[in-house]
This record gives structure tokens, C-alpha cells and sequence, in this order.
């Protein structure tokens, strides 16, 4: 039983051919195509209206040099939140609980903001591994500390991102298959129970809206240390 549970986080395969490109791919075709029109339908004004305020909100503590990074966040957000979405319908698979999917667009986005920060103000990026006014004795162990710490960064959008979806999933299976097993025996429970799931699931859509906004957001302000 245990592991049925699980099985849903396995990459499906069909022909031996594993299928998350294909669910990587869903998102960009249902979103609707910009068109040259002065008067666009309520999808596509809805659309628009959402990226600009979200894309203003996250660059707004950014310097010039970072609102290059506008497209980029907005339509990662986008992908992460429909992703995530997309994931709590039945029957489908979520990538976004896999960490080698994560981590593969953690690091290198990441890895980016370090080096942009060690090309354009390498002094300023090699302070932030030793705060003002530490005392001597202390210097090398912070800098070890705060090395440390600057390279678990990747690692914790990674794991936050797949251990919040991942226990949400966990949570209303569980749920969901103890609303079953009650309906014949305590029909009340049951009913308490399938209650509670509809809540749960309530809260599981916006677990995948915010994951994926504090995703792109704790990008943002590594990239903001770094600009």
C-alpha cells in the first residue's frame, strides 16, 4: 500500500519512452497567442494584465541591470504555477515532484546571478562572504559558513519546491483513499472526511501558485545581491 502511494511520482513511460517531455510541453500549448488586434478577448487582457503586475511587483527592488531578467522569471512563473496546476488534476503526472527537474532549473539559474555578480562588481560579491565588523578570530569561520550557505541556495529551492508538492500529493491521496475505505462502513465520517479533502484541495492550488512564486521570487533576490 505504501508503495502505491508513491508510484505516482514515477516518470510514466509508454514504448520506453518517458512521457515528461510531453507534460513539459502541455503548459506552452494551452496558453493563448498574443494577436495584433487594439481590442483582445478577456483571456488574453486577463493574461496581460497578470504578467505586468507580477513582473512589476518582482522587479520593482531591482536595479536597471536586473529587469533584463523580466521574461525570463515571468515566464518561469507561468510554466512552475501550470505545471504545478496541472498536477493536482486526476490521472496526471506533476514534473515538478521530481528533484532532478527542480535542481536542473535551480543550479544553473542560479549559477547565473554568481556569475553575474562575479563578472560585474567581484568585490562586492566576495563581501557578502564576510559581514563588516567581524572580529578576527571569527573571519575564517564565517567565510567557511558563508560559503557553505551560498552553495546549499540551489539545492533549497530544489527541495522546497518538490517536498511541498510532493506532501500535498501525499496528503490527499491519503485522504482521498480514507474517504473510500469509510463510505461503506461510516458514511458520516466519510462524508467529514471527503470535507476535508475539498479543503485540502483548496489549499493545494494555492501551495502550487505560491511554490512557484517563491521559487522565482528567491531567484530574484539572489539576483538582486548581485546587480
Amino acid at each position: 500500500m505504501m508503495l502505491s502511494f508513491f508510484d505516482q511520482f514515477a516518470s510514466p513511460t509508454y514504448l520506453g519512452i518517458p512521457l515528461i517531455a510531453l507534460a513539459l510541453s502541455l503548459p506552452w500549448i494551452l496558453y493563448p497567442t498574443p494577436s495584433n488586434r487594439w481590442l483582445n478577448n478577456r483571456l488574453l487582457t486577463l493574461q496581460a494584465w497578470f504578467i505586468n503586475r507580477f513582473t512589476q511587483q518582482l522587479l520593482l527592488p531591482l536595479n536597471i541591470g536586473g529587469h533584463k531578467w523580466a521574461m525570463l522569471f515571468a515566464s518561469l512563473m507561468i510554466f512552475l504555477m501550470t505545471l504545478n496546476l496541472l498536477g493536482l488534476l486526476p490521472y496526471t503526472f506533476t514534473p515538478t515532484t521530481q528533484l532532478s527537474l527542480n535542481m536542473g532549473l535551480a543550479v544553473p539559474l542560479w549559477l547565473a546571478t554568481v556569475i553575474i555578480g562575479m563578472r560585474n562588481q567581484p568585490t562586492i560579491a566576495l563581501g557578502h562572504l564576510l559581514p563588516e565588523g567581524t572580529p578576527a578570530p571569527l573571519i575564517p569561520v564565517l567565510i567557511i559558513i558563508e560559503t557553505i550557505s551560498l552553495f546549499i541556495r540551489p539545492l533549497a529551492l530544489g527541495v522546497r519546491l518538490t517536498a511541498n508538492l510532493t506532501a500535498g500529493h501525499l496528503l490527499i491521496q491519503l485522504i482521498a483513499t480514507a474517504a473510500f475505505v469509510l463510505f461503506p462502513m461510516m458514511p458520516t465520517v466519510a462524508i467529514l472526511t471527503s470535507t476535508v479533502l475539498f479543503l485540502l484541495t483548496l489549499l493545494e492550488v494555492a501551495v502550487a501558485m505560491i511554490q512557484a512564486y517563491v521559487f522565482v521570487l528567491l531567484l530574484s533576490l539572489y539576483l538582486q545581491e548581485n546587480v
